[in-house]
């Protein structure tokens, strides 16, 4: 967001008033709902620094208060709402019946909002901008493809059905990271336990001594130094990276973006990423499709749910070829993210005129993918996890044991 300067006229008096905005039209649009009188001028600013710390202040608080609304509670009330809409019921009223009987606080909160949004002449998908984070990119685009396709409680069933696969899939990603995770909590105590009380006991041997220590036994008695003093401030450290980490990534576009391509070059993550970003794409873009929208249309919608935006810089390019004249076969070519195979069906169901029934089976294919490396989750990861075991037994051993065989040559040279 860009910081903007209105000066406007008020009972002939001129005054100046801050505001953020994407652009300048934007900053206008803002100034004369928000504030009475005439307008003069709107300019782009600097920042003033006191505003800066306000807004970073104001921003890191309610990054920390944010809750997503837990996933069995929006899968719930997405279906509630699904059978309310084919039933004939008003998105207000459903919306009011929802928030009202639900327990989940931050359910009830977005929901309420959304009706008085409704009620006030928006429209939903314009009213859940406002909760991307809590409900989630996907749930705001299958919200605009009923709208657009007129068949909002199919739209919602759909998405009911989309959340509770994500969420099984959550669950089996937990499951698969079960195994894992507990050896590897269980090796780092161990490791610290020995670090903070064994190590120590060895190093006033060394040190009494006086022999040259090895490489390893150097690493270990600093390992040892800096958990044992400053401990504490190592926590501490850790805790502000953190918080300045999920800062930064919630409220810096490039770093967000940097992010994400680490993320799609690390071993495993980035097929996750891949596959489950892209069968979620060609499923909301083939239900766009079969309901008639304009390709170029269906691709906005489908390309705004995506979270990765390394992915999505790629799959917007796709537009611009459509946009040109060019065949969507290839603008998904130019991408780069497909496989040949993949392209041919495209191209195969653009020369037929069946696009959305071959596109919906390139998305069985994706979610194929994505299913079968979840399942070979734990498998994939088990030489990642011996190898940082045997890492920390080999340090551990070569520090404490490697001193102890020149022990002898030690105490002749003294």
């Amino acid at each position: 967001m860009k910081y903007f300067i209105a000066t406007i006229l008020t009972k002939g008096v001129k005054e100046q008033i801050g505001l953020y905005a994407e652009d300048k039209k934007q900053a206008n649009e803002i100034a004369k709902l928000k504030y009475s009188g005439i307008m003069i001028k709107v300019e782009e600013a600097q920042e003033p620094l006191e505003a800066q710390f306000k807004r970073i202040k104001k921003d890191l608080f309610s990054n920390i208060k944010k809750r997503k609304i837990k996933p069995d509670a929006l899968i719930a009330s997405i279906r509630q709402l699904a059978v309310m809409t084919n039933a004939g019921i008003s998105i207000y009223d459903s919306l009011m019946n929802i928030s009202t009987a639900t327990t989940d606080e931050n359910l009830k909160t977005v929901f309420s909002k959304l009706a008085e949004d409704i009620n006030s002449g928006h429209s939903l998908s314009k009213s859940m901008e406002n909760f991307r984070f809590e409900l989630g990119n996907l749930t705001i685009a299958m919200v605009q493809l009923g709208e657009k396709t007129g068949n909002l409680d199919e739209s919602l069933y759909s998405l009911a059905d989309m959340l509770e696969e994500i969420r099984a899939n959550v669950v089996k990603f937990k499951k698969a990271m079960a195994y894992p995770r507990n050896v590897m909590i269980a090796m780092a105590i161990a490791f610290t336990v020995l670090i903070s009380y064994v190590v120590p006991q060895f190093k006033a041997i060394f040190e009494e001594l006086g022999a040259e220590l090895p490489l390893p036994t150097q690493i270990l008695l600093t390992l040892e130094h800096l958990f044992n003093n400053y401990g504490p401030y190592v926590l501490a450290i850790l805790f502000i990276s953190f918080v300045i980490f999920k800062y930064m990534i919630n409220n810096n576009k490039k770093f967000r973006y940097g992010w994400h391509e680490i993320l799609n070059r690390t071993y495993l993550i980035k097929n996750i990423i891949l596959y489950a970003t892209l069968s979620r794409f060609t499923l909301v873009f083939s239900e766009l499709v079969r309901a008639g929208i304009p390709i170029a249309e269906a691709l906005d919608t489908s390309i705004a749910m995506i979270d990765n935006l390394p992915l999505k810089e790629k799959l917007l390019s796709v537009r611009f070829v459509v946009e040109k004249g060019g065949t969507l076969n290839k603008g998904l070519e130019e991408t780069e993210l497909f496989e040949n195979m993949i392209i041919q069906m495209i191209s195969a169901g653009e020369d037929s005129g069946t696009l959305d029934s071959m596109i919906k089976k390139v998305a069985e294919y994706f979610k194929m993918r994505f299913d079968a490396i979840i399942d070979g989750l734990s498998e994939a990861i088990e030489p990642i996890m011996l190898l940082l075991i045997a890492c920390m037994v080999i340090l551990l051993a070569l520090g404490i044991f490697l001193p102890m065989w020149d022990m002898g040559s030690a105490v002749q040279g003294r």
